[in-house]
């Protein structure tokens, strides 16, 4: 209801002046008819004090018929009832009847209470005249003290309401005649207040609508001309928000809708919230939006891979084939709104370059293979037969064949690691390290250094192809051994956190910093001269960690030069 605070607050004050001017009227009533009846008893004692002086010389004397006409002759002078009871109870005089036939009265209260404090008064019924009286007695005393008589005197309680029912219609009047005017007063005063709020209430609702230039009036004074001042600085305050906020939107949504990249916003249901128009291409739906991610893309992979996202609530990055075309798709869980952004890079091309790429280097190092295993077999069937001074050039044949035998058989297993991937069983990874540190004890102590192996106590299995890990630490040993002339090489294994973590540790030469980045690259040598002559392919490294991301695994480089190199493996039990 549009003023319904307007009523609200007009009700409830005529409701207040209403309920104040009956308890006004009730207790005025109550104190003024209290107020008077106890002025009608102090005028009734007066009466009683002029009256005694003629009453108590005809009772001394017993003039009782004289004294019963004076109070009757009494009765018209004063209009007040004048009754003389003796101390026995028997009525002597009485100014509306006669004595004689009236009842003893010594067990009336206002009897009792004269005869007791000297003075009494009660509000009762007068079986005598049918009616409701006021009754005040005085007692009567001789100069010696003794009680002669009771002097009472009363009225009839219906003359004390008929001034009272006057004084209460002029109350009611009264009262009536404020009510109305609060009446007045309240409707003007409620409807004073109500105006600048349902102002602020219609403003409010066109802002809610969408109309921020929105003004509400302010010609009040006090508290609502700053509270009108406050809600239209708000209002301009929200229009220049809005206005920023729709064009940053805008903005987003153009960045959105244009990207390239396949762009997918999902709760944590599958239910499709927003998708660009990229990713409508890539799912070859015009109208993903509200259905389920798995109805639209239909890839088992990329369900795995949204579920594990959810359960793991981190990003996750993996390449999946939809519709024939490759994607490298990342997904990220979004912490805050409980939803899963996952964005879709179409690398088709790029994958079939690289596997053309793969496919040549092995390939060619297929077709090399075959006539370097024949070169070097001629050179070592002419090494008997050749001179002193010719065999240098021979040697120096034989040294660069088997270095690029070295190289065709690394380039053959890394794209074996790429074609076949990993054969998973279970591996003992202390045995394995123990085999491939026998395999350079001879060297190691050659060259005056100790390998050392530690391992915490009962390490679990791992899955993984034990031939490859063990490819793994027979490379690393071996580029240990080689760049380390003094000290020793320290091989360590311990659980954490679910992984096992192998360190190979050296106090070699170490590795300048401005290499760490590349180090793990296809050919890429710190010092081409040395690794030539320790008989390096640059193929080490970048095998090792393609054997540890085939194993879910992560590798880490720690070196600095002069202070030696830590390998970090850490493999998922």
């Amino acid at each position: 209801m549009k003023y319904s605070i307007f009523y609200r607050l007009f009700f409830r004050y005529l409701l207040l002046i209403t309920a104040l001017s009956s308890l006004i009227i009730i207790f005025s009533y109550i104190i003024i008819r209290s107020h008077y009846i106890s002025w009608e008893t102090t005028s009734l004692k007066n009466d009683t004090y002029m009256l005694r002086e003629e009453i108590i010389p005809m009772l001394e004397k017993s003039r009782y018929k004289e004294m019963d006409a004076f109070v009757k002759q009494m009765r018209k002078q004063i209009d007040t009832r004048i009754t003389v009871i003796a101390p026995d109870g028997k009525v002597l005089a009485d100014s509306e009847t006669d004595p004689a036939l009236m009842e003893n009265h010594k067990n009336r209260d206002e009897i009792k209470q004269a005869f007791q404090n000297g003075e009494g008064e009660a509000l009762r019924f007068s079986y005598t005249l049918k009616d409701k009286m006021l009754y005040v007695a005085v007692a009567l005393k001789n100069k010696d003290g003794k009680i002669l008589a009771i002097l009472r005197v009363s009225v009839f309680l219906w003359q004390v309401n008929n001034l009272l029912d006057q004084l209460q219609k002029s109350i009611v009047g009264i009262s009536l005649l404020i009510v109305i005017l609060s009446f007045i007063v309240s409707y003007f005063f409620a409807r004073t207040f109500a105006g600048p709020i349902n102002s602020l209430a219609d403003g409010a609702r066109m802002i809610a609508s969408g109309n921020f230039g929105v003004k509400v009036p302010s010609e009040e004074k006090g508290e609502f001309k700053e509270l009108a001042d406050s809600f239209n600085n708000m209002s301009t305050e929200i229009k220049i928000l809005f206005d920023e906020l729709s064009f940053r939107t805008e903005e987003l949504d153009g960045v959105i809708y244009s990207m390239k990249e396949g762009l997918l916003l999902a709760d944590d249901k599958e239910k499709i919230l927003l998708c660009n128009e990229s990713f409508k291409k890539i799912a070859q739906d015009n109208s993903p939006e509200g259905k389920r991610s798995w109805e639209v893309l239909k890839s088992m992979k990329f369900n795995d891979l949204y579920a594990k996202c959810i359960k793991d609530r981190t990003s996750i990055t993996e390449q999946i084939e939809i519709n024939q075309r490759i994607f490298l798709v990342s997904v990220t869980y979004l912490q805050n709104r409980k939803e899963v952004m996952a964005v879709f890079h179409d690398i088709t091309e790029i994958s079939r370059v690289e596997k053309i790429k793969k496919d040549f280097v092995s390939n060619v190092s297929h077709e090399l293979k075959t006539p370097l295993t024949a070169i070097k077999g001629f050179v070592e069937t002419m090494e008997d037969g050749v001179n002193e001074e010719n065999r240098h050039y021979l040697d120096i044949i034989k040294k660069n064949t088997e270095r690029v035998i070295n190289i065709v058989n690394d380039l053959l297993l890394l794209s074996e690691l790429e074609e076949k991937g990993i054969v998973t069983e279970k591996v003992d990874l202390l045995a394995s390290i123990n085999t491939a540190v026998k395999l350079f004890e001879q060297k190691a102590k050659d060259k005056g250094i100790e390998i050392a192996v530690k391992a915490e106590d009962n390490l679990p299995v791992i899955k993984g192809d034990s031939f490859k890990l063990e490819q793994v630490f027979i490379n690393l040993i071996d580029n240990a051994v080689k760049y380390t002339e003094k000290g020793g090489i320290t091989i360590s294994l311990k659980r954490q956190n679910g992984n096992i973590m192998i360190e190979v540790q050296d106090t070699g030469i170490g590795i300048p910093e401005e290499h760490l980045g590349r180090i793990f690259e296809r050919f890429y040598v710190v010092d081409a001269s040395r690794s030539k002559k320790m008989g390096g392919t640059g193929l080490g490294l970048a095998i090792v960690k393609h054997i540890v991301l085939l194993h879910r695994g992560e590798i880490a480089i720690d070196s600095r030069y002069g202070a030696g190199t830590k390998f970090t493996i850490t493999l998922p039990i």
